[in-house]
C-alpha cells in the first residue's frame, strides 16, 4: 500500500461514510487542530514513564479524539451511522473526563493562582497540548452542530490536561505571585 493516493490534490479530502469536502473546510480545520492536540499529547506522554499511570491515562484520551474526530469527519446526512463511544462523543466521555479530573486533582495541592508552566518537561509538555486543545475547541465552536458534544468534551479535556500538568509538576507550583516576589 502507498502513502499516497493524490486524491487529496485538488484541495479536497475524504470523510467517513464517504463523501469529500475541501480541506479548508470549519471541519478539516477543526480535525487538523485536533490532530496537533493528539500529536501535543503523545510528546507530552513520551516524557513519561511507560508504566506510570499519567502515560495510561493520556493514551486513552488519545483514543477517545480519534473518535471526535471521526464524527467531525461526518457528512451532516451520515450523522445517523455514528455510533456513540465509537464514531461520536458521547456524554459517558465527558462523564469520564470529570470522574479523571476529581480522582487527579486530589493527587497533588492545587494552586489557588495562576500557574507559570515550565516547572519541568512533563508539565510544560502538558501545558502546551492545553493550550492547542484549546484551540481545538475555539475552531468547534465554529463548526459545532446541534446535539453534538464536542465542544464540552473538549473544554473538559483542556481541564483534565490542565490537572495532569499540575500533577506531572508535583508540589512546588509557581505561580505568578511568587515569581513576582522572587520565590522561585
Amino acid at each position: 500500500m502507498k502513502i499516497y493516493t493524490r486524491k487529496g490534490d485538488d484541495g479536497t479530502t475524504g470523510l467517513l461514510f464517504g463523501g469529500r469536502t475541501q480541506k479548508d473546510a470549519d471541519a478539516i480545520a477543526l480535525n487538523g487542530a485536533v490532530d496537533e492536540a493528539q500529536a501535543a499529547l503523545g510528546w507530552a506522554r513520551s516524557l513519561q514513564p511507560v508504566d506510570e499511570p499519567l502515560n495510561t491515562v493520556i493514551a486513552e484520551v488519545e483514543r477517545d479524539l480519534w473518535i471526535l474526530m471521526a464524527e467531525v469527519a461526518t457528512q451532516l446526512d451520515n450523522r445517523p451511522k455514528l455510533e456513540d463511544d465509537r464514531t461520536k462523543v458521547s456524554q459517558r466521555m465527558i462523564d469520564q473526563l470529570e470522574e479523571r479530573i476529581d480522582y487527579w486533582s486530589h493527587q497533588v495541592e492545587m494552586p489557588t493562582e495562576f500557574v507559570v508552566p515550565g516547572e519541568n518537561q512533563p508539565s510544560a509538555a502538558l501545558d502546551v497540548a492545553r493550550t492547542v486543545i484549546r484551540r481545538a475547541e475555539r475552531e468547534a465552536v465554529s463548526w459545532s452542530l446541534e446535539g453534538s458534544l464536542v465542544v464540552a468534551y473538549l473544554n473538559r479535556l483542556s481541564d483534565f490536561v490542565w490537572t495532569l500538568a499540575r500533577v506531572a509538576e508535583g508540589p512546588a507550583h509557581r505561580t505568578a505571585r511568587s515569581m513576582k516576589e522572587g520565590n522561585a
